[in-house]
This record gives C-alpha cells, structure tokens and sequence, in this order.
C-alpha cells in the first residue's frame, strides 16, 4: 500500500504549505497550541478551492479532554454537518464517558452525519485517554470508524511504537492505524518499517514571529522561551523533508 503523510495544519496558510510542500492530504485545525480545535468554514472553503488535498477537518469544540456535555455536543454536531456541505473529506473527534471509555452514544451519531456524506470517519488522539486499546478499537471498528490515530497510548508515537506495531498487526485489515505525535523526516520512515503502518500524521512545525504579541505589560504569547513572541506554523521546507523521507 501507498504511504501516507497527513500534515496536521492550524490555518489556511498552513495548509498551502502542505500542499506546496508535496502533501495529498492534511487534518485541519484551528488552536493547534490547545491540541487542536474545529477550524472555520473560511479556512476549510478556501483550502477546498485552492488547493487538492483530501481535508479531514477537525471536531473539537474546546480544549482540554473529550467528554462532551450536551450544549458541547450539540454544537459539535451541526458543525460537522456543516463542515462536510462545504467539501470536508471527512472528520476527525473523539467522544469519550467520565470513565475514558468510548461515548457510544455520541460517536454513533457523529459518525452517521460524517456517512450521510460518504465521508471519511477518523477517531482521533482521544483513543491515546482509554483504559483498554483492544477493547476500544473493537468497538469502534464495530461502529464504522475507518481510520484512528494514536501515539500509542505514550506522549510520543515512537514511544508507543509496540502498541501501535500490535494493533497494526491484529487490527491493520479492518481498520487504518495512522501514527501521530513526534513524527519528522527522521523517524517517519523507521516507525513504519518497525509497525508495519502505511500512514503518520506530522505537524512539521516551525515558528514565526509577531512582534505586537507582547506589548508593554500585557502579552498574548503561549510558547515558552525562545518563541514567546512567535506563533506555530507549518514549514513547507519540512514537509518537503518528510514526503522525500519515504
């Protein structure tokens, strides 16, 4: 099977450098620095009509975890109904009870929005919170869920590389494994040789500076030293290094 990398983009701007940069296909975000959040419909219509990549948006209302309260959920719903009438290939959430258990009830209904547009179904990082990885990807191949990315249950894929190789092996022929978290031109490769995956997800990140960020006593800045006057983006330079790595 081909090998894919899906470029992990927090703008438009981020996305034509993907494009330009070699990738075919890039999950979309807005506030990458909160782990990534639902992008707006601007980025997402202007992606679709400049550029080719296949687009799997974001569906995240908020930072921190993945258990939705119904006012959350409901804004989660109509946004990827909206998110697939204006071209998305599919979405990537994850919805998860106060047990760190899949949320059946929610992602069933997440997913039957995502298919009433023959659209691509990804459960993301949230996998990386649950108590029991087999138990969870039976499940959600049971639901319909096409594609998860995970590190492995570790902050980073190579970290994670047993679990990520074990699910690729027991699970790879009814489910897609995409590795994501730490992954450069440097290790792309190596994972997918070690796993067996065909797919990574990278951020391929680099900074650039806003000098209005910190403005006498009061700043805007999220990074620590030494970009606590820059902003995150991607690096069309590293994606060519990446996709070149393979």
């Amino acid at each position: 099977m081909e090998r894919m990398i899906e470029i992990c983009c927090g703008s438009y701007e981020d996305a034509l450098n993907a494009y330009r940069g070699g990738a075919s296909r890039i999950e979309l975000n807005s506030g990458l620095y909160l782990g990534g959040l639902t992008p707006s419909l601007g980025t997402l219509i202007l992606t679709k009509k400049n550029t080719e990549l296949k687009v799997i948006t974001m569906l995240r209302p908020r930072g921190a975890g993945f258990h939705y309260t119904d006012d959350e959920f409901e804004v989660m719903k109509n946004d990827a109904v909206l998110m697939m009438e204006h071209g998305a290939d599919g979405i990537a959430f994850g919805c998860l009870d106060e047990n760190d258990h899949v949320n059946v009830k929610q992602t069933q209904q997440i997913i039957n929005i995502i298919k009433e547009f023959d659209g691509e179904v990804v459960f993301h990082r949230a996998f990386d919170c649950v108590k029991d990885p087999y138990q969870t990807i039976e499940k959600l191949i049971d639901m319909g869920v096409q594609r998860i990315l995970t590190s492995g249950l570790k902050p980073k894929a190579m970290e994670g590389k047993e679990l990520i190789k074990d699910l690729q092996m027991k699970y790879g022929d009814q489910i897609e494994i995409l590795a994501g978290s730490g992954i450069n031109a440097c290790n792309a490769l190596e994972l997918m040789n070690y796993t067996g995956i065909t797919q990574v997800h990278s951020s391929c990140k680099d900074w650039v500076n806003d000098p209005t960020t910190q403005c006498y006593d009061v700043t805007f800045g999220y990074a620590d030293e030494p970009h606590e006057m820059d902003y995150d983006v991607v690096s069309q330079e590293l994606v060519e290094k990446i996709v070149n790595s393979l």
